[in-house]
């Protein structure tokens, strides 16, 4: 049987706004996949639980305070075995409510979008796999 390589498990986040309209993320230049668009969050770090890494990593990255029972497990996406050494696994989760107003703090910008808008938008390919899944619905 083949070795499985470690994985690093990442939580995102699809925020959608009472209007109707999702958010985005512009990431910093200085970042990989700089200057693309992509679903706010990170990684999840050894002993955390998923909801709860998102949670912190959107008051990190948007200054938002999110309860993870308002988090909503909806999608995810995986890079191809044998991409990388340590391949990541996104976990995509919904929020409609949260406290605060979403703001890039650390660089990039944010966006809100249509879903159309959103498809189309230029992401990183894990991005793009998770917008088609959780649009596909709409």
């Amino acid at each position: 049987m083949e070795k499985i390589p470690t994985w690093q498990p990442v939580v995102a986040a699809a925020l959608q706004a009472s209007d109707g309209l999702w958010l985005m993320h512009k990431r910093p230049a200085s970042k990989h996949h700089g200057g693309l668009w992509e679903f706010p969050g990170g990684k999840v770090e050894t002993g955390e639980n998923p909801p709860f890494a998102l949670a912190r990593e959107l008051q990190e990255e948007l200054g938002i305070t999110v309860q993870p029972t308002d988090l909503i497990a909806e999608t995810f996406a995986q890079e191809p075995a044998g991409s990388t050494v340590q391949p990541i696994v996104i976990l995509l989760y919904t929020l409609r409510i949260w406290t605060g107003t979403p703001t890039a703090l650390e660089g990039g910008e944010v966006g809100w979008f249509t879903p159309a808008q959103a498809l189309v938008l230029d992401k990183p390919p894990l991005d793009i796999v998770l917008a088609a899944k959780l649009f596909e619905k709409e």
